[in-house]
């Protein structure tokens, strides 16, 4: 086996099962939804797995009653360096494995749980974090969130390349699935990620880093999608995974307030199924509602 080749294949197994039925309909936002439960602007989403593990579970149970077929786990910022800002460091695998609990509780057995890695907020080009310093922080995140049961991981919301391939690989060493998705959020046809990179070329490194999906998430509203699944879709073989925002917020007494209506969003998500989207689901701003009407477009 060559550096980088994906030990699974996606088309067996659960993951073949789960992909028979397409688009897989996964959750939408965490951190939205957590504020809405009362997290303070600001706050970590993911301190809440220890101190207030009941509100983190009803979200869960939100997605799986709305009618998620895949949920994820309230684990996007668990790694050491983005805890180091916190009192929590120390329990980096703590959070994850509390994360994953939960969600799998929620899950009941039904939906299968991904579970979420998200980027540390440090940049590799201008000196702030170490390679090394990033394997070390993606692999701890990624081993305690394989002990703890999660079936894939999901490197999301990522704007440089090299750390989401650093990601990948250490996802890949648990030998669970891995998503790995990019924030395209730049450019004059906003198709860029922050760093300047393609679909095209974000595709190419993913794949050859091990990813078994690749996609987009966050950044913007689900307008651009369906053009951006049509070039991931043409530069990779891999399921096309994909979570726009419910439209750009504005600020309402100092809150983000989302205005895309739950019917708008599922109507423009018919064409990212065109598209060759195989998981459909929404980022910030996105409520159960919106997943609900999602699954009632694509029943």
């Amino acid at each position: 086996m060559q550096p980088g080749e994906p030990t699974l294949n996606p088309a067996q197994g659960w993951f073949g099962e789960l992909l028979a039925r397409r688009p897989v309909i996964t959750d939408g936002a965490w951190g939205t939804e957590l504020q809405a439960a009362g997290l303070p602007l600001g706050a970590f989403p993911e301190a809440w797995n220890l101190s207030q593990p009941e509100r983190v579970l009803a979200v869960a149970r939100a997605y799986v009653a709305a009618g998620s077929r895949v949920i994820l786990t309230n684990t996007f910022s668990a790694n050491r360096i983005r805890l180091a800002e916190t009192d929590l460091v120390s329990r980096v695998a703590e959070i994850n494995r509390e994360g994953v609990r939960l969600s799998r509780e929620a899950a009941g057995g039904r939906v299968r749980v991904f579970a979420s890695i998200g980027p540390t907020g440090r940049l590799l080009l201008d000196g702030s974090v170490s390679e090394e310093a990033l394997r070390e922080a993606f692999d701890e995140q990624a081993r305690a969130l394989a002990e703890a049961g999660a079936d894939a991981l999901v490197i999301e919301t990522m704007s440089d390349l090299a750390e989401a391939e650093i990601a990948v690989r250490a996802a890949k060493a648990t030998g669970l699935p891995v998503v790995a998705c990019m924030a395209f959020d730049s450019g004059r046809e906003k198709d860029r990620t922050m760093m300047g990179v393609t679909p095209e070329q974000a595709a190419a490194a993913l794949e050859a880093a091990g990813a078994d999906v690749i996609g987009a998430n966050c950044g913007q509203g689900i307008e651009r999608f369906a053009a951006l699944a049509r070039r991931l879709r043409a530069a990779s073989a891999r399921p096309i995974w994909l979570k726009p925002n419910a439209g750009l917020p504005v600020l309402v007494e100092g809150r983000p307030v989302y205005r895309q209506t739950p019917e708008a969003f599922a109507e423009k998500a018919l064409e990212l199924a065109t598209a060759g989207a195989d998981f459909i689901g929404g980022c910030c701003g996105t409520r159960p509602d919106f997943i609900r009407a999602l699954c009632q477009r694509f029943a």
